[in-house]
């Protein structure tokens, strides 16, 4: 199997639990926060739709500074809406996974760097930067999206396997 075939094989099972996660935030608890030190809701969701960008950065990409030196540093999107974090979501795996399936194996084991005023952040081989930095990147925030929506009372979509609010058939 080629690289992208597995890849694109996780991106769709993650996007979709991913998905049900975003489409559940309660619009009028954006602005929540489990503690002053914490993502609000609007962020950590805006968040994890953002993050199917990064792989697009880096499969497009040999390297990015996110504060350049000369230049503006990077500002994260913040979509207005529970729908604009979604429409996002939606559009940032749809385009990474197009440029997924156009990727073939030796592209996914060249270097990619990240950095921040010039200063190397991290280098790794692209298929890792995937992995690492967009899918299990996108699986924590996933995990802290459940605790936030659990702390306000919102009843939360199967995973891996039942959640305590949906079984999906399972006994």
């Amino acid at each position: 199997m080629a690289i992208r075939d597995a890849m694109i094989l996780e991106l769709e099972r993650e996007a979709e639990i991913t998905r049900r996660l975003l489409e559940r935030v309660p619009e009028e608890k954006l602005g929540w926060k489990p503690a002053e030190k914490s993502m609000s809701l609007n962020q950590l969701a805006s968040h994890l739709a953002n993050l199917p960008h990064w792989g697009l950065q880096a499969l497009s990409s040999d390297e990015l500074d996110i504060n350049p030196p000369d230049g503006e540093p990077m500002v994260p999107p913040s979509p207005k809406g529970v729908a604009a974090i979604v429409e996002m979501f939606d559009l940032n795996v749809a385009r990474l996974r197009d440029a997924i399936s156009s990727t073939d194996d030796a592209a996914f084991a060249k270097t990619w760097t990240l950095k921040s005023a010039g200063a190397e952040v991290f280098s790794q081989p692209k298929a890792g930067v995937l992995r690492g930095m967009v899918l299990n990147h996108i699986i924590h925030h996933r995990g802290q999206l459940t605790v936030y929506l659990r702390l306000n009372d919102v009843p939360l979509p199967m995973t891996y396997g039942p959640s305590a609010d949906e079984t999906g058939g399972f006994q």
